[in-house]
């Protein structure tokens, strides 16, 4: 499906599109990752665990380096991707199957970290300012022990498409026919959204998907108010209808298709069962991820 299209849905006995409605708005907590980076968790945290597929999202963003510069030294994931998107900045990648890139301003690290690798993400002081997203995209349990692999996206591979209003991003899926760059595992999107001032923006979503929108600046009008640090988890049926504030907005748009599987935690590790994560932590310490 066309992301991008406008839903023609009505609902039964009405003439009135389906909108989707805001099931909850969260607002993520101040926490420290890595070797002390401060960041925002919204996703992953005690107020919204996990939205299926998408098991965390974090927001990290400081013009003071000592909020981020001790970065993300080398540590392991296995069974789900990560997808780390660059408003500004720039970050070092490294990891045990080979890969190196340069994450700079727009860019985005795709990483599938499938059986298991060890990466490493430094970063680079930009004006004293880096700011961007990771999210993490699980796998289905047919896909988690795939061999790892890696894509370094550079803003200029990322269609930007402008239309009445605004322009959007288009990271993962598809809007108005055109493709973003990121190839997930499983159904989803990602998009990043600006819009002017009192601008309208619709976008159908495919039935049954889970989505959500956060606001990284400004505000929209969704039935109700969501403002800057707000997390919107959308409805699963129906069109996306919002208006932008009176001082514009900014926000990442991201749906996907549920597994509908078990999910078992263990830090850097998501797998279907608690033995399965036992196994991820020993295949660690005897080395076996090293050899990816």
């Amino acid at each position: 499906m066309d992301a991008a299209a406008i839903s023609k849905k009505r609902d039964p006995g009405t003439d009135k599109m389906r909108r989707r409605e805001i099931v909850n708005i969260i607002k993520g907590i101040q926490t420290s990752d890595g070797a002390g980076v401060n960041l925002t968790r919204i996703i992953g945290s005690p107020e919204l665990d996990m939205l299926d597929p998408f098991l965390l999202l974090d927001e990290f963003g400081s013009d003071d380096p000592n909020d981020y510069m001790a970065g993300f030294p080398p540590h392991p994931h296995r069974g789900f991707e990560t997808i780390t998107y660059m408003l500004n900045g720039k970050f070092r990648h490294k990891d045990s199957a080979g890969n190196e890139g340069y994450l700079t301003d727009g860019s985005v690290q795709w990483m599938t970290a499938g059986r298991g690798v060890i990466h490493s993400e430094m970063p680079e002081q930009t004006e004293g300012l880096a700011r961007g997203f990771q999210l993490w995209l699980n796998l289905p349990k047919k896909l988690k022990m795939i061999d790892p692999s890696y894509a370094d996206i550079p803003a200029k591979d990322i269609p930007c498409i402008e239309f009445k209003g605004g322009k959007a991003t288009i990271i993962a899926g598809t809007f108005q026919g055109v493709t973003g760059p990121g190839r997930p595992h499983t159904g989803m999107l990602y998009h990043d959204i600006h819009l002017d001032k009192d601008s309208k923006f619709e976008l159908d979503i495919a039935r049954g998907w889970n989505a959500f929108i956060y606001i990284y600046e400004g505000n929209v009008k969704l039935g109700k108010a969501i403002y800057k640090g707000q997390l919107a988890v959308l409805e699963q049926d129906g069109t996306l209808c919002l208006t932008a504030g009176h001082g514009g907005a900014q926000f990442i748009l991201v749906a996907g298709e549920p597994l509908n599987e078990p999910v078992a935690r263990g830090g850097p590790f998501v797998m279907n069962t608690r033995a399965e994560v036992m196994q991820a932590f020993e295949d660690y310490q005897n080395g076996v991820l090293d050899k990816s």
